[in-house]
């Protein structure tokens, strides 16, 4: 049977982060010291571990069927490869800083001014975008000791943060684009590997669902019933189930993460008590 061959990072927070997501999917794979390639123990896939910046290529040429990284590597690298996924997690933001006592009004002030940057491509794209007619000068690594030596008036890179820039006297001036970890495809992928990728899809699916909601429990008045329904909508609507006690009902159901202290809120409200919320380990629609 064919394997998948999916490349990740072989180093780094993002590298442990793909190896996390493939591990909730279920995925079994040898621990321990990592090499080039390994195998999965009770899924069709084989993982070889790359340089995040060799991704792209191997992909669109087919060493590898598909990859995670970077977006940000994915829009720099301009390969013809499919971004069919975007997994929510290695967020960041490429941005222009410049020097903190510089007098910065719009883009503009990159005009005939030298950039520092690791992503040309991605900077060379804005810059063109807003008639901007500036040099980049392209370095490998320690993008933000730029200007303090003299090498350039301002720089682009990831910012997380910000203390980075800080630190070296900068200031983050324009947001150009955001980045998260991808899953990336080649274009030519055969129909037995688009069938094992589209189990994979389905397992990720289930766990970014289940990292996305979590499941709520609560005792609630009879009367109040209808009020907490529409608050709690669920995947169809809540489950109610009657209590011991004549006049109260359990209400169960599902609620986004990020809507979590809003919706106790007007739980409260209308009269919940009791109120649990349990992680979900796999969620499947």
């Amino acid at each position: 049977m064919n394997k998948l061959k999916i490349a990740i990072q072989k180093s780094g927070r993002l590298s442990e982060k793909s190896l996390q997501l493939l591990k909730e999917c279920g995925i079994k794979f040898p621990n321990g010291e990592r090499k080039l390639k390994t195998e999965a123990e009770n899924f069709p896939l084989e993982i070889l571990f790359l340089r995040d910046d060799d991704i792209p290529q191997y992909v669109e040429q087919g060493v590898a069927d598909i990859g995670i990284l970077g977006e940000n590597e994915v829009l720099e690298k301009n390969k013809a490869v499919i971004t069919i996924k975007k997994l929510g997690f290695a967020k960041c933001r490429l941005s222009l800083a410049v020097p903190r006592e510089a007098d910065y009004h719009n883009a503009s002030y990159f005009n005939n001014k030298k950039v520092a940057t690791s992503y040309p491509q991605i900077l060379r794209d804005y810059f063109n975008s807003e008639n901007i007619n500036a040099e980049i000068e392209e370095i490998g690594g320690s993008v933000e000791i730029a200007p303090g030596i003299g090498l350039a008036d301002g720089i682009f890179d990831i910012v997380s943060t910000g203390s980075t820039l800080l630190m070296n006297g900068l200031k983050e001036v324009e947001l150009v684009t955001t980045s998260e970890a991808v899953l990336i495809c080649n274009k030519n992928l055969m129909t037995e590997k688009k069938e094992i990728l589209e189990k994979l899809l389905f397992r990720i699916k289930a766990v970014k669902n289940s990292s996305e909601n979590k499941y709520i429990l609560l005792n609630a008045p009879n009367t109040s019933i209808n009020e907490i329904s529409r608050v709690l909508p669920g995947m169809k609507s809540p489950t109610i189930l009657p209590l011991a006690e004549k006049g109260w009902s359990s209400i169960h159901s599902v609620i986004k993460e990020d809507q979590f202290w809003e919706i106790i809120d007007q739980l409260k409200e209308l009269g919940a008590e009791g109120i649990l919320i349990v992680p979900i380990e796999k969620m499947i629609l």
